[in-house]
């Protein structure tokens, strides 16, 4: 198993299936993690409800983090992840269909390392997941992981 992780976190099954499908087709070389909603992330990443007792010490490599989410919107995830110490130096890419200024200075705002627009043409979305993940898991040197 790789050291290497990711967590995608994504409420559209569509949008899911064919990220995680993308990662994987391009060899990544690092376990993907999935959560559909935010608080469903948020157990995740501290080890809470359906994943109390993982080792919260391995954190992701990068979480893929899309705003509009059920129960706990992207922001305020993103919010919380900057806020705790266990995770408050992974990378979060805001992967979103939102083109509004304001989600873009929000996100960034709360400490989003980057802000993609998922793009709506497969192969353009494919382009983007190959150079997100070839920067964040290649390129990248993230305190997180250390």
């Amino acid at each position: 198993m790789s050291d290497k992780l990711i967590l995608v976190v994504e409420d559209n099954p569509d949008h899911l299936e064919l990220t995680v499908l993308t990662l994987e087709e391009l060899g990544v070389g690092a376990e993907i993690a999935v959560a559909c909603d935010g608080a469903a992330a948020l157990d995740y990443l501290f080890g809470q409800g359906k994943h109390a007792g993982r080792d919260v010490r391995r954190q992701p490599s990068f979480i893929l983090l899309d705003m509009k989410l059920p129960k706990l919107s992207g922001l305020d995830v993103l919010r919380s992840v900057r806020s705790n110490p266990l995770t408050t130096l992974v990378p979060v890419i805001m992967l979103t269909s939102s083109s509004e200024h304001s989600d873009m200075v929000g996100c960034y705002q709360s400490g989003a390392n980057s802000f993609v627009r998922k793009p709506v043409d497969f192969v353009d979305f494919t382009e983007k997941l190959n150079r997100l993940q070839a920067y964040w898991l290649g390129v990248n040197e993230s305190l997180a992981a250390v």
